[in-house]
C-alpha cells in the first residue's frame, strides 16, 4: 500500500508509485493524502485530504485486503503525520519512508513545523528511510556537500531511531550518482551513471515504492535496493520527453519493444 499525494500530472505520487508497483508484479492500493494540481513545471495548488479519512483509508485497506509492505510519500503537516502513525500501529510488515518536503519544482509539500512529527512517529517505524541530500539536511541538521556527509548525516538518523537509511546522493555533483545504504551494520555504496536530463519528476517517489515492492517481495533490503536503483535508471533513460519543465519518467520501460 502506498499513502502519499495524488499529482494531476502523473509522474509523481500515487500515480508513480501505482505504476510501478504493477510494473514490478505487484498489487497497489492506497491511501490518498492530498490532491495536488501540477504539471512538469510546478504544483500550482494543494488540497488536503482531512487526516480522519487518510487514517480510515489505511485501515480500510489493513482490515481487508491488508499489505506485505507500506510506502508513504507526502503527508503535509503534523496532523496527517500523527494519524498515519496511529493507523500503522501494529502493523508488522516493513515500511518505506519517503520523507517528501520539496517538489522537484521547489514547491513546499512538508510544512516546516512537521519534520519533529516525521522524525518522532514515522521514523522509528520504517524498516528504511529515503531521503535525498536536501532532506537529510533538515532531518540531520548538518550540511551536506559530499558523500562523507552523506553518510554521516544518515548515521545521526540512525541514533534518531531510523533503523536504515538509504542516503540518495542525486543532489551531489559528479558524473556518478552515488546512494548510500546506511544500518548499524555498516554502510554499503552503490553508483550508476548520471543521465543528463530535466525529465527526473518523481524519481524519489519511484524508487521508494520500487524498494517497498521488492521488500513485500521478500528480498534482502540491499537486494531490493539494487533493483529499485535499476527500475529507476530504465525509468529514466526511457522518459517519454512529455512537458515544458521537469518531464515524468518512462515507467513502462518494460513493455517497451527492445
Amino acid at each position: 500500500m502506498t499513502i502519499a499525494g495524488s499529482d494531476s500530472g502523473g509522474g509523481a505520487g500515487l500515480q508513480a508509485d501505482i505504476k510501478t508497483i504493477t510494473l514490478l508484479g505487484a498489487y497497489a492500493a492506497t491511501a490518498v493524502t492530498a490532491v495536488t494540481v501540477q504539471d512538469t513545471r510546478g504544483v500550482a495548488a494543494i488540497h488536503p485530504v482531512p487526516p480522519e479519512i487518510v487514517a480510515a483509508q489505511v485501515r480500510a485497506v489493513l482490515a481487508d485486503i491488508g499489505a506485505d509492505a507500506v510506502k508513504i510519500g507526502m503527508l503535509g503537516d503534523a496532523a496527517t503525520i500523527g494519524a498515519v502513525a496511529d493507523a500503522l500501529e501494529g502493523f508488522a510488515g516493513p515500511v518505506v519512508l519517503d520523507p517528501v518536503m520539496v517538489a522537484k519544482g521547489g514547491a513546499p509539500l512538508l510544512a516546516p513545523e512537521a519534520v519533529a512529527a516525521l522524525a518522532s512517529r514515522l521514523l522509528p517505524m520504517a524498516a528504511v528511510v529515503t531521503p535525498n541530500a536536501p532532506e537529510l539536511e533538515v532531518l540531520a541538521g548538518a550540511e551536506v556537500a559530499d558523500e562523507a556527509d552523506l553518510v554521516l548525516a544518515a548515521q545521526e538518523l540512525l541514533a534518531a531511531g531510523a533503523r536504515a537509511v538509504l542516503a540518495k546522493g542525486g543532489h551531489l555533483e559528479g558524473a556518478e550518482v552515488a546512494d548510500w545504504l546506511v544500518t548499524r551494520d555498516g554502510a554499503r555504496r552503490f553508483t550508476s551513471p548520471r543521465i543528463l536530463t530535466r525529465h527526473t519528476h518523481g524519481t524519489g517517489c519511484t524508487l521508494a515504492s520500487a524498494l517497498a515492492t521488492g521488500l513485500a517481495q521478500g528480498r534482502p533490503l540491499a537486494e531490493a535496493v539494487v533493483l529499485a536503483r535499476s527500475f529507476v535508471a530504465e525509468a529514466i533513460a526511457h522518459a517519454p520527453g512529455l512537458g515544458a519543465g521537469h518531464g515524468p519518467l518512462g515507467h513502462n520501460w518494460r513493455l517497451v519493444p527492445a
